[in-house]
């Protein structure tokens, strides 16, 4: 376990600033990513539940009135359902080019000790190209894990919506 954790610093540390930016990123969107699946499993269910209740206390189902209030209370259920989507996407689209960032440092510090030593200095040479490839691989690998899971939410608040618009439907 020690030697692990050894390893995780010695790779933070390699990677330089803007691998921390990306890990704090990458904390950010799997904590939202993670409060989206608990709400939609465990909460979202009871909130359908008190919605379907309260269209169906309703003697009036079929006048327009009743129709905006059904529409009202499925845009009500969209809005909670969405709720923290778009700063999901952003934050996957963003861990990219924050990797991109950490390569072009990377890069300028491999120029610099190229203009100081030459290309006789392989060392200083390689932590700079080592901080470049580590923070691209991390804004990457961290930005694929985020798509798959705003998309499959994405696809699971849609079909939620539709579930509850058909359980809001006139009798």
């Amino acid at each position: 376990m020690t030697d692990n954790l050894f390893n995780i610093q010695l790779l933070m540390e390699s990677g330089g600033l803007v691998l921390w930016l990306i890990l704090l990123a990458s904390i950010v969107m799997w904590t939202l990513i993670i409060e989206r699946y608990v709400f939609l499993l465990f909460l979202h269910p009871k909130d359908k539940q008190k919605l379907i209740e309260h269209w169906h206390q309703r003697s009036d189902r079929r006048s327009w009135y009743a129709q905006q209030i059904r529409l009202g209370l499925i845009a009500e259920s969209r809005i909670s359902l969405e709720r923290y989507l778009v700063l999901i996407k952003t934050l996957t689209m963003a861990l990219p080019m924050l990797g991109l960032l950490g390569t072009v440092n990377g890069m300028i510090q491999t120029f610099d000790v190229m203009t100081v030593f030459g290309t006789g200095n392989t060392r200083g040479m390689a932590a700079g190209i080592s901080i470049a490839l580590i923070t691209t691989m991390g804004g990457l690998l961290t930005a694929l894990s985020g798509l798959y899971f705003s998309t499959q939410l994405q696809q699971r608040v849609t079909r939620t919506v539709d579930n509850v618009a058909d359980a809001l439907r006139r009798d």
